[in-house]
């Protein structure tokens, strides 16, 4: 078996462990559940994650080359032997959509961005309030406020209204930080790019259009020199037919006149 293979084998089992995932620490994180009533969404947690650890262990071992294969997702291998940080565990989340849900989305642009913010945006939430929740002086104490600071971080509108005081949180609100100066250049590069095919489609479709008029104005004048020759050739027709006629009246008429002479 081939590592291309074995990843279209785990595509949809991956994809929904990720979405069982999300749910699972979803509502273990908003309902802020302690350990004996989360016990059940826990579990749901190790069973995803396991799902994770064979996907990993596969495409190790079907890799061409190992230790290449191995060095460059050295990230993942990081995630996946540090479970204590929960955290953590939404960026397998969002690599596991982003690598198997997301080829869907990439030929549209504009909804491939948008989902791809919201995502973000949800997950960044849920882990600032699961670090920042049950921490004395925080202000980040309920889903609502970790949803309103992640849309405001995003955006880089930051009011202050709400900030995070943990390390894992600041971390979080960084990265938020450069994904929306990221999702706002792509929107931006995007409407330029729109706007610059408009004006493309329109210059071609005004550029077309006097060509087309310049074709017709050139077959009228054709036209008009075709029937100019037709009338040229049929004066100098009669022209020339008129001058026969007259040079045989002439040279009839001289006949006539030597004809007439004494000793012709």
């Amino acid at each position: 078996m081939t590592q291309d293979r074995w990843r279209k084998l785990t595509e949809w089992p991956t994809l929904v462990a990720a979405v069982v995932f999300l749910g699972a620490y979803s509502v273990q994180v908003i309902g802020n559940l302690p350990p004996r009533e989360g016990a059940w969404a826990e579990g749901l947690l190790w069973a995803a994650w396991a799902v994770f650890v064979v996907d990993y262990a596969g495409q190790l071992w079907l890799a061409p080359r190992r230790g290449r294969w191995f060095v460059r997702n050295l990230h993942e291998l990081a995630i996946l032997a540090l479970p204590a940080l929960r955290p953590l565990r939404l960026v397998t989340f969002l690599r596991v959509v982003h690598n198997k849900a997301g080829y869907a989305l990439r030929g549209r642009l504009v909804v491939y961005v948008i989902a791809a913010a919201g995502m973000l945006m949800y997950c960044g939430a849920l882990t600032v309030e699961d670090v920042e929740q049950n921490v004395p002086g925080s202000n980040i104490r309920s889903f609502g406020a970790a949803i309103w600071w992640a849309l405001e971080t995003i955006t880089t509108v930051g009011y202050g209204d709400h900030y995070p005081v943990t390390v894992i949180g600041r971390l979080v609100a960084a990265a938020l930080m450069v994904s929306g100066i990221a999702v706002l250049g792509v929107v931006t590069a995007s409407i330029a790019a729109w706007l610059v095919e408009t004006m493309t489609s329109q210059t071609a479709a005004e550029f077309e259009a006097g060509v087309e008029e310049v074709e017709a104005e050139v077959q009228d004048v054709e036209a008009e020199v075709e029937a100019i020759d037709q009338s040229l050739e049929a004066k100098v027709q009669a022209l020339t037919e008129r001058v026969e006629r007259l040079t045989a009246a002439l040279e009839a008429r001289e006949a006539e006149r030597r004809g007439t002479w004494p000793g012709a």
